[in-house]
């Protein structure tokens, strides 16, 4: 890790199997420099609130930081955010996190940085699972299994979940309409590999994912259902470099129906019905040469990648009391196509010195798009939007210098971006009783960046990291109080903001007390402050939405395999704002985790999470009605690993 020119943060698989969270989401949380939009976890919370985003670059739910599956994107084509829980975490061998803009290497997307999720290779036959049960009717089942037949191996896993939830209104705003909040999903993927030759490995890989959400009402609910494939070769040759070649795709279908709440909450009836098909298609191709020396070592890499993203919202409304100039049925929706080129080199100086250089040119086109508009009086209204295409200049430039064998120090400066969404572009939304418009007009968001940070392993087991960071956000695309409401009652509207500032400070600890006990300790400090805003002056100098400026963890594990495997946590998260105002504050807190695990025979283990284990009650929203995150959840369960 200290080799690396940008930060970077690695959740080996030691760590992932000794977590007491749930879910993905909440694991990436852990990392005080990561965070979703909303803060409730994926078990409660709808998927277009779970976006990723890094060291505070989250105006709205949509993610600002790239999420990889071995190298393919899996964020939603037409919103950009993440449906977590189709990542089950019993095939992955780790989690690598930059939080840093990485236009320069993956495009659109990596505004904020990347995180990859690492699947487990398959070098063996193996049977791995884990069944649990807990409060709340929390049931968990997951399964891995791998095998191989000569040069070919192949790999299946499976995971269920479901749970009744648990009532997300305050009890103080809860009315007789208000329930627990019941989910479940499933999931199924599979991968087959080959090494063809020395030189030549080819791999498929499809997978199947259900996810059913209700929001607390019966008229609150959401589902996706997903199917996504790919396939890809590596060749590697002893004289022109590495190939590498990824094709990918997806098919999937979002469901959402939203209510129309009494002020006492005491009935509801269905204010709008979403059905959001979607696909995508994508190919990478990749060529790093040969390492040649040059006044040292230099590692160049090229390569080129595009996707179509295509989708339509369709959206049927349920006025109280229609008007002839009521709207009824309202289909949204267009295609983006985008490609760039980049290229990126690796200079090694000498083993104390290390430079890295990318940049890379995208280009995207916006075409389709059309809305259509039934009323109540039978007229229809169609209007077709003009295409648009944008094109975005994305360098890179880092450095990595060891003086001392203890002592890494690391800087980089960049520049990146992020395209609007088809979500942000043609998709109106509500939550809780705040309607919010799309905006077919918006622009891209750019950042310029740098960050600078040194990393010291002066004692034996300890590892200290500070990394000071700096961005500054132009056209961030975030939900904007409008001053007066539109006609159908929308108060709120996606803007191009103007400009905002996000400034902070990482620091990050590694301590490996004895054989047996592991301490990390992470803190990030972020002030996200908005700089310009025109139309909006009483924006400027208020912190942006959803984006605490403090955020701490600490974890402390224990580990004999004669005895037991112990994990606690503590997750602290500060004060912020609902609104883009300021007006609607969110007290901070804090969370305590703990895990434990012992072996009882043969290959089986028992364990058990619990995570807030105090039962602390904090706000999770304040959208129209105050919502709640988690209270305790616990589970127990049975462990089989490594089974030949």
């Amino acid at each position: 890790m200290r080799d690396v020119p940008a930060a970077t943060v690695v959740i080996p698989r030691a760590e992932i199997e000794r977590s007491p969270t749930l879910t993905q989401d909440a694991l990436v949380r852990t990392l005080p420099s990561a965070t979703t939009f909303r803060r409730t976890p994926s078990l409660v919370s709808d998927p277009t609130a779970q976006g990723l985003n890094l060291r505070g670059l989250a105006p709205s739910g949509v993610a600002r930081s790239l999420v990889l599956l071995d190298g393919i994107p899996v964020n939603d084509p037409f919103g950009g955010w993440i449906f977590w829980r189709s990542l089950p975490r019993l095939g992955l061998e780790g989690i690598e996190v930059v939080p840093s803009g990485s236009s320069a290497l993956y495009g659109s997307a990596a505004l904020g940085g990347v995180v990859q999720l690492v699947s487990r290779t398959i070098d063996r036959p193996e049977l791995a699972a884990d069944l649990a049960y807990g409060n709340l009717g929390t049931g968990f089942l997951a399964a891995r299994a791998a095998d191989t037949w000569g040069p070919v191996r192949a790999s299946l896993e499976t995971e269920l979940l479901s749970s009744d939830g648990y009532p997300l209104v305050v009890a103080s705003q809860r009315g007789p309409i208000d329930t627990d909040t019941p989910s479940n999903h499933a999931v199924l993927n599979g991968r087959v590999e080959s090494d063809v030759s020395e030189a030549l490995h080819v791999f498929a890989h499809a997978g199947l994912f259900r996810e059913n959400q209700n929001g607390g009402t019966r008229s609150t609910t959401a589902r996706v259902e997903l199917a996504h494939f790919g396939a890809g070769a590596r060749l590697r040759t002893e004289g022109r470099g590495t190939f590498a070649l990824d094709v990918y795709g997806r098919l999937q279908r979002f469901e959402q129906q939203r209510a129309r709440v009494a002020p006492d909450r005491a009935f509801e009836s269905t204010a709008a019905s979403q059905d959001v098909p979607a696909d995508d298609q994508g190919a990478l191709l990749v060529w790093t040469a040969p390492a040649w020396a040059w006044g040292g070592t230099h590692v160049l890499t090229v390569g080129a990648d595009a996707r179509r993203m295509a989708g339509t919202s369709q959206e049927r409304l349920f006025p109280p009391e229609p008007a002839p100039a009521s709207t009824l049925l309202r289909a949204a929706g267009g295609t983006q196509l985008s490609g760039g080129v980049f290229l990126q080199d690796l200079y090694t100086v000498s083993p104390a010195l290390e430079l890295s250089a990318a940049l890379r040119m995208d280009l995207w086109r916006n075409t389709q798009g059309e809305q259509h508009v039934e009323r109540a009086s039978g007229d229809v209204e169609t209007t077709a939007f003009d295409s648009r295409t944008e094109q975005q200049l994305s360098p890179r430039l880092g450095v990595r210098v060891r003086p001392v064998n203890w002592l890494t120090l690391r800087a980089s400066g960049y520049r990146a971006f992020r395209a609007p969404t088809l979500n942000e572009l043609y998709r109106p939304f509500q939550v809780g009783t705040v309607l919010t418009a799309a905006n077919a007009d918006l622009r891209a968001e750019r950042l310029w960046g740098a960050e600078a940070g040194v990393e010291t392993g002066l004692f034996q087991g300890l590892t200290a990291r500070v990394t000071g960071f700096w961005n500054v956000l132009d056209d961030a695309v975030t939900n904007v109080t409008l001053a007066e409401p539109l006609p159908d009652g929308t108060t709120r509207q996606r803007q191009n903001l103007g400009r905002a500032r996000v400034r902070g400070v990482e620091v990050g600890v590694d301590w490996r007390l004895s054989r047996r006990w592991t301490a990390l300790l992470a803190y990030t400090f972020v002030d996200p402050t908005v700089l310009l805003a025109p139309g909006q002056p009483e924006l400027v100098g208020r912190q942006l939405a959803q984006d605490p400026r403090h955020r701490g963890t600490a974890i402390v594990s224990f580990e004999d395999p004669a005895l037991l495997t112990a994990t606690v946590q503590l997750r602290v998260t500060g004060p912020q704002y609902e609104d883009d105002l300021n007006e609607r504050g969110m007290g901070g807190y804090a969370l305590v985790d703990v895990a434990a695990s012992r072996h009882l025979f043969w290959k089986l283990d028992v364990f058990g999470a619990v995570e807030n284990l105090f039962d602390r009650e904090y706000l999770a929203g304040r959208a129209g009605v105050d919502t709640l995150g988690p209270p305790l959840t616990a589970r127990v369960g049975l462990r089989l690993r490594d089974v030949p």
